[in-house]
């Protein structure tokens, strides 16, 4: 009896402590989003006032007022929905196939030693490459349009992609590998239920960075071969001197990369809870 009271004493006390963490954990969270929060306004209240006051010319750097006039004009004449909605399109598309492709490609890399070793420099050389170089490239092969944007956002990520996914399946423990072996299992075995699993936080990871990239490389290709899409206006208001239009486009960007990356975090966020 006095045993049964002991546990039940050691259990509750250990869930008391769970609690109490959760709270800490929560407290720190909110204090986190406080601070970014008061960072955020502290910003936009002194480049208001500099811009005010003629510290900053405002015609050349804006204001909150000036850029929220501005964004209200685009969602009015339906300029912000067209031009955000594309590029959304474009950068998802871009980052669903660097998915794909760097999932295939690194696991025909893990699969084939002897493929990894002929590749593998290949693909360094191909990562370190500056992606806007081969952009005028692409509209030459492929002309001015969506595909042209699509392979530019694909550029960007994929080979460091494919690099980081392979290094990942490499680092998953061989213990368990030569098990599956040793249990008569092959390397279709080993990958499925070994490899693969393993490495899902690598692949989450990865996709955090992804995203980002994706949308680095829509926007250069926006830059030089579009006619619609968030790039395309950053660089028509440059030319027209519309720098509120400049300033709006590139913060709806910083938005939208923020919440595409909260999508990953989330998703990664949901994964662990489940382990």
């Amino acid at each position: 009896m006095k045993t049964m009271c002991k546990i039940r004493k050691s259990s509750g006390q250990a869930l008391s402590n769970q609690e109490a963490y959760e709270r800490t954990r929560l407290k720190h969270r909110r204090l986190v989003t406080l601070a970014r929060l008061l960072v955020l306004v502290f910003f936009l209240f002194i480049w208001e006032l500099t811009a005010r006051m003629g510290y900053i010319d405002a015609f050349f750097f804006s204001s909150p007022s000036r850029v929220a006039l501005c964004f209200l004009d685009m969602v009015k004449d339906g300029t912000f929905f067209t031009n955000t909605g594309i590029t959304l399109l474009e950068t998802v598309a871009s980052f669903l196939l660097v998915l794909i492709i760097s999932m295939l490609a690194s696991t025909l890399l893990w699969y084939s030693h002897k493929c990894s070793e002929v590749l593998e420099p290949y693909l360094v050389v191909l990562n370190s490459l500056p992606k806007s170089a081969l952009a005028p490239l692409f509209i030459v092969w492929l002309g001015t349009g969506i595909n042209t944007i699509i392979v530019a956002g694909i550029s960007v990520a994929v080979f460091g992609s494919i690099i980081n996914l392979y290094t990942g399946f490499r680092q998953v423990d061989e213990e368990k590998i030569k098990l599956i072996y040793t249990l008569g299992g092959g390397k279709k075995d080993a990958f499925l239920k070994v490899v693969f699993p393993g490495s899902i936080p690598t692949i989450l990871s990865n996709m955090k960075v992804n995203i980002g990239l994706a949308l680095v490389g829509v926007v250069i290709g926006e830059f030089l071969a579009a006619r619609r899409g968030l790039g395309y206006l950053i660089i028509y208001g440059s030319q027209v001197f519309q720098l509120n239009m400049v300033i709006t486009s590139i913060l709806i960007l910083c938005i939208i990369a923020m919440g595409l990356y909260q999508m990953i975090q989330a998703l990664e966020h949901s994964y662990q809870k489940k382990v």
